[in-house]
């Protein structure tokens, strides 16, 4: 992705969760010259990647295939300096704007359709153990209930809606057409993006980015690229 449309993903992205009512911390609107300040006090934020997040799945068209969120907050197993057990995120997903089909090998989480439209969830039934999807029916909450659903089935989450994700549930999720865009959150264990995703479609999780313009903002996968490590040692 290019800088520029990285920065102008964040810039609608602020714009959407203020009309939200959506209060992001105080780092979500720092510059580079604020982190540099910050930076000795920041190694939480840094050492979690939390932040923002801006992907294309090294697609061409952000639109179509891509995702804006904001890690609001995270741990690390088995590191003693940061024991939350778990992690929040919160998301702008717009009509048929997909993130491709993908499972966790140790992650369980919810997804939560915070307001807006509605949610489009496609199911599918995982092997963790040998990366693929399989037949069969399969069991999954929502909303606290147990349904059963079958593999490619669409689960629609409409605002207030939630749906429990394990590792057998492999997932591909949009925003329903003519419903508007969707303020997604997320609530799960410690969340790791670099080892935790299995993506089925071959799509890649993080976008490598040309430097076409300064950052506006500085994406979490970013930080020691901008700010360098004697800022935050």
């Amino acid at each position: 992705m290019k800088r520029s449309e990285i920065n102008l993903r964040i810039r609608e992205g602020i714009a959407f969760f203020d009309r939200m009512g959506f209060k992001l911390p105080p780092f979500a609107f720092f510059t580079r010259e604020d982190w540099q300040k910050e930076a000795a006090d920041a190694a939480e934020i840094f050492d979690l990647q939390l932040g923002w997040d801006v992907t294309a799945f090294g697609g061409p068209d952000f639109l179509r295939t891509g995702l804006l969120l904001f890690t609001l907050r995270n741990g690390r197993a088995g590191d003693g300096r940061y024991r939350k057990p778990y992690a929040e995120k919160i998301m702008m997903v717009r009509e048929n704007q997909v993130t491709p089909c993908h499972f966790h090998w140790k992650k369980c989480e919810d997804i939560i359709n915070r307001g807006g439209g509605n949610l489009v969830v496609e199911l599918y039934h995982a092997d963790p153990t040998r990366n693929r999807l399989v037949s069969g029916s399969f069991p999954i909450s929502v909303n606290g209930l147990r349904r059963t659903m079958e593999p490619g089935e669409k689960l629609i989450l409409t605002p207030g809606e939630s749906v429990c994700l394990e590792s057998i549930h492999a997932h591909r999720f949009y925003g329903e057409p003519g419903r508007g865009e969707v303020l997604v959150g997320e609530v799960s264990m410690v969340n790791d993006d670099e080892n935790d995703n299995c993506f089925l479609d071959g799509v890649i999780r993080f976008d490598p980015v040309e430097e076409d313009e300064p950052p506006e903002w500085i994406p979490a996968a970013d930080y020691r690229k901008f700010v360098t490590e004697a800022d935050h040692a």
